[in-house]
C-alpha cells in the first residue's frame, strides 16, 4: 500500500515541535501489515533512489515452536532493493508487547541506525527485575543506535522529522512528525472505530495517555496520522491512515467532549478487563534489547524465561 502525501507548507502547528524547515519535496509511505499480530509497519521515502526510514518492523514468531522467521522483514527489503532506497534510520515507537522486532535482521541486511525514545531506558529497569536478565545486560538504552530527546528533530534524507514522546502506553512511547503534515502514532491512537491503547503494562498511565493524545490532536485537522495497529471491527478490512480530524469527530474513547476523567475512568474500567497479549512475554525480552535474541548460553542456544505466576 503506497500513499504519496502532498506537503502542506508552513502549517500552523504547536510552535515548538515543527522543524524549522519543513522539506518542500512530498514523502512517500508504503504500509505493510503483518495479519498474525495486526501490526502495521512503513517505509518512509522522498522518492526512488534516495533516504529511507522503516518504522516498527516485525519479526515472525511461532510461540508453539519457539521459532524466528523473517518472511515479513524480507517483503519490507525486497521493496527496499526494488526502489534502490538507502536505509538511514530503524524506528521504533515503543518496545511493543504484541511481535518481536526485526530491525536487528534489517540494519545487516541493509543498513540503517536503530533508534526509539530515550525513556526505554525506564523500561529496561522494569524489566531487567522482572525477568531477572543477565547482570550483563545494561538499563541505559546502549542496545540501540540512537535515543531520541522529546521533540527532537532528525532528517530522512531531506524530509524533515521530530521525535514526539507521548508516553502512557509505556513510558517511552514516541510518535514521529513527517515534514509537517504526517504522525506516525504508534501505540496511542488507533482507527477512530477502535478508539485507543491500554495504559496498564508496567509504568503505563491513563492521564499521561490522555494528555499525549491531545498533543497529537492539537495539529490540524487535515494532517494524517498513521496507525502502528488496527483491529477492525466485523465488516471493515483493516486500514492504517485517519486524520485529526477524524478522530476529533469520532474516536470512541478520545473525541471532543470527552474530558480526561472520562477518558480515565474509561481506560481503567476497560484495561481491568483486558487479556495479555501473547506474544508479551518474549516480544518484551528481545525488544528491550533493540530486536536482539538473548545471549546464547554455554550449550549455544539462546532462551527465553517465562516468570511464572507474575502476571
Amino acid at each position: 500500500m503506497q500513499v504519496r502525501l502532498v506537503s502542506a507548507g508552513k502549517m500552523n502547528l504547536p510552535s515548538t515541535l515543527i522543524p524549522k524547515e519543513l522539506a518542500t519535496m512530498p514523502a512517500l509511505i508504503e504500509a505493510f501489515f503483518d495479519d498474525a499480530s495486526s501490526t502495521y509497519s512503513y517505509v518512509i521515502y522522498e522518492d526512488d533512489g534516495g533516504q529511507c526510514a522503516i518504522v516498527d518492523a516485525v519479526l515472525d514468531y511461532n510461540p508453539a515452536a519457539g521459532r524466528t522467521a523473517t518472511s515479513q522483514a524480507d517483503r519490507i527489503i525486497a521493496f527496499v532493493r526494488q526502489h534502490q532506497l538507502h536505509v538511514q534510520w530503524l524506528l521504533e515507537t515503543h518496545a511493543h508487547a504484541d511481535h518481536l522486532s526485526a530491525a536487528p535482521y534489517l540494519r545487516r541486511e541493509l543498513g540503517g541506525k536503530i533508534a526509539i525514545g530515550q525513556s526505554i531506558c525506564k523500561v529496561q529497569d522494569v524489566f531487567k527485575a522482572l525477568f531477572n536478565l543477565e547482570p550483563q545486560f545494561r538499563s541505559d538504552g546502549s542496545q540501540f543506535d540512537h535515543l531520541f530527546a522529546p521533540d527532537e528533530s532528525f532528517s530522512i534524507g531531506n524530509l524533515k522529522a521530530t521525535a514526539l514522546h507521548v508516553p502512557g502506553h509505556t513510558p517511552a512511547d514516541m510518535a514521529y512528525l513527517i515534514d509537517g503534515d504526517v504522525i506516525l502514532v504508534g501505540d496511542t491512537l488507533f482507527m477512530p472505530d477502535v478508539g485507543t491503547a491500554r495504559c496498564d503494562f508496567p509504568g503505563g498511565n491513563a492521564n499521561q495517555m490522555f494528555a499525549s493524545i491531545h498533543k497529537l490532536l492539537a495539529f490540524p485537522a487535515s494532517v494524517r496520522l498513521y496507525v502502528c495497529h488496527d483491529y477492525p471491527p466485523e465488516g471493515r478490512e483493516p486500514h492504517c491512515v485517519t486524520t485529526v480530524g477524524e478522530q476529533r469527530k469520532g474516536n470512541i474513547h478520545v473525541r471532543d467532549g470527552i474530558d480526561e476523567n472520562a477518558f480515565v475512568e474509561m481506560r481503567t474500567k476497560r484495561d481491568a478487563g483486558l487479556g495479555m497479549p501473547t506474544l508479551l512475554l518474549p516480544a518484551i525480552q528481545v525488544n528491550v534489547r533493540a530486536g536482539n535474541l538473548p545471549p546464547a548460553e554455554d550449550n549455544g542456544v539462546t532462551y527465553l524465561k517465562i516468570p511464572l505466576n507474575k502476571f
